[in-house]
């Protein structure tokens, strides 16, 4: 099942040398693991709440490689550059099988 890194970042005024570095390797990191942009950046159109910052969106084959690319040692290194220049929060998410409804999720929901 498809799984999914999604990062809310918050852009200071001007960004750090070390971010443009770290987007420059980045892609390097996500190959081994079938990682790829969705969504990187651009204009969010918030319809609900506030959304200060960026969104950024990758999705992987399944979990366990969205999990092993974090942990890689290539990651973790470019990881600072990022995290020491921008402020944000990254999870990772599995998706939901073909066929998801959300009907049957509230049914089994409310039985549990």
């Amino acid at each position: 099942m498809t799984a999914y890194a999604l990062a809310h970042l918050r852009r200071p005024g001007t960004l750090h040398p070390g971010v443009f570095e770290y987007m420059k390797r980045v892609q390097a990191t996500l190959d081994p693991f079938g990682g790829q942009f969705l969504v990187h950046g651009g204009q969010v159109e918030v319809l609900e709440g506030e959304w200060p910052g960026d969104l950024v969106l990758i999705g992987f084959p399944n979990l366990e490689q969205a999990r092993a690319w974090y942990a890689s040692p290539a990651y973790q290194e470019i990881l600072p550059l990022r995290t020491d220049h921008l402020d944000g929060d990254t999870l990772l998410v599995p998706g939901v099988s073909p066929g998801h409804q959300a009907a049957e999720l509230a049914d089994r929901l409310a039985r549990s």
